[in-house]
């Protein structure tokens, strides 16, 4: 249906950051709104994967690898798409008293990133 692989990576406990479920639903809101809007947007959802990672208490990085096409469709013209749903991810996150980055990258950057230990 969507085409993405969802990968969690370094949640801690079954309900997310240790605070009995709460911050898993927040989580599963904020990428429930990603796929959506990214699935819109790309014309290769197959190939998107869509991880998460803690980086401190109520504090989430969402990565979109995708492929080296659908980078510069997310990315939009001077960077104003990307902007634009950084902007309603941070809002939704703030809300809940989430700190959220998103990044961006194509399977061959997330690759090279891999390989160098970024």
């Amino acid at each position: 249906m969507w085409g993405f692989a969802w990968v969690s990576l370094g949640l801690a406990g079954v309900g997310g950051l240790g605070d009995g479920g709460g911050m898993q639903a927040v989580t599963d809101r904020l990428k429930n709104f990603l796929q959506f809007v990214a699935i819109k947007l790309i014309d290769e959802p197959a190939k998107a994967q869509l991880k998460v990672t803690e980086l401190g208490p109520k504090r989430l990085r969402f990565k979109l690898v995708l492929a080296r096409e659908d980078v510069a469709m997310l990315i939009g013209r001077n960077g104003f798409t990307a902007s634009a749903i950084r902007s309603v991810l941070k809002a939704a996150a703030e809300k809940e008293g989430v700190v959220v980055t998103l990044q961006i990258h194509s399977h061959e950057e997330e690759a090279e990133f891999q390989a160098r230990g970024v």
